[in-house]
């Protein structure tokens, strides 16, 4: 098996490894940094994290798909994830998700023809006080409405 991670990701296990109480607990961390270097997590990647901690990939797949934080397929340079949770769909969160859906052409789980965009539906990003709320890449918004969405996406490059 030919390697996918660079050896700057193993460099950084290995100095991961001392402050975990075996090699399996670097799991979480080994997914991440995974995502970060190749932008999702294909099932080479999970092959060779398996590999490296000692699991059977398909352990490593069981974890990686219960999490909505990891890529089992690639995504957009933009990746939105809007909360569709009972509080943010009481303040608007359908009407966002239309709007992007309708705006790109795409429906909820797909990515526009030019990869820039990819438009997700997310259970809970724990913003129920400020709904509804976004998440693009790594960063938060909160209190969207349509208006407040297109500025936020026309500001991107």
């Amino acid at each position: 098996m030919s390697k996918i991670l660079s050896e700057k990701f193993y460099a950084e296990m290995k100095k991961l490894e001392p402050r975990y109480p075996s090699k399996v607990a670097l799991l979480l961390p080994a997914l991440h940094m995974a995502q970060e270097e190749t932008g999702w997590l294909s099932p080479e990647v999970l092959e060779e994290i398996g590999v490296y901690i000692g699991i059977h990939p398909a352990q490593v797949r069981e974890v990686a798909s219960f999490y909505t934080m990891y890529n089992l397929k690639p995504v957009g340079k933009y990746h939105l994830k809007v909360c569709t949770n009972v509080a943010c769909c009481l303040r608007g969160a359908e009407k966002l998700v239309e709007h992007c859906e309708k705006k790109w052409g795409i429906t909820c789980g797909e990515t526009t023809k030019d990869k820039k965009f990819t438009l997700m539906e997310e259970e809970c990003l724990g913003a129920c006080g400020t709904a509804p709320a976004m998440m693009l890449n790594d960063d938060y918004y909160e209190n969207l409405n349509v208006k407040e969405l297109d500025r936020i996406l026309d500001g991107l490059k």
